[in-house]
């Protein structure tokens, strides 16, 4: 992995470490809420909950993932490759938190040098108390390289799409 063991020396990007986690999101950034139902009961939960934190998820969902980490912990550094041709683009990042809960797995990182965006974007598989299984990101970004700064308006739209990609897979990988 030999990317990965370049982002020796990287630092975080931003400030507001862990505020997905804590909340709450910190002014003069584009915030990401999004909230979706992918299944019901506790096998559900288990498979969701495994694909997220195991990197499974970013992989189904046409994403590269460079890591040398087996599952997310705090201090674990990644590389997400995503785009297509040309536009492809690479996002160092270190997960920031995690939570290993009974109902409630995920993890967040947050964004190194090199990175496009500057920010901290947390992936969170919850079961209810009826049973339903809910997937929510959370984010805060904002343009950290001149190419994201001329895309605009258009990176928090490309950010809710590929939110939205996560949750399908998610689903799929949940569905019994």
């Amino acid at each position: 992995m030999k990317s990965v063991r370049r982002q020796t020396g990287r630092t975080l990007n931003y400030p507001e470490t862990g505020a997905t986690r804590l909340g709450p999101l910190p002014d003069g950034y584009h915030h990401l809420h999004h909230t979706t139902r992918i299944g019901r009961g506790r096998a559900a939960f288990e498979a969701a909950g495994t694909a997220v934190t195991t990197w499974r998820m970013h992989r189904g969902s046409s994403a590269q993932v460079r890591t040398n980490a087996v599952q997310a912990e705090p201090g674990a550094r990644l590389e997400v490759l995503a785009g297509v041709g040309q536009l492809r683009f690479t996002a160092p990042c270190e997960v920031i938190w995690t939570a290993y809960e009974r109902n409630r797995t995920g993890f967040a990182y947050g964004t190194l040098t090199g990175h496009p965006e500057c920010g901290e974007e947390s992936f969170i598989v919850d079961i209810r108390d009826d049973g339903s299984v809910w997937f929510t990101v959370t984010a805060f970004s904002r343009p950290a390289t001149w190419y994201t700064r001329l895309a605009g308006p258009l990176v928090p739209v490309l950010q809710k799409a590929y939110a939205r990609r996560l949750s399908h897979t998610l689903r799929r990988i949940a569905a019994p």
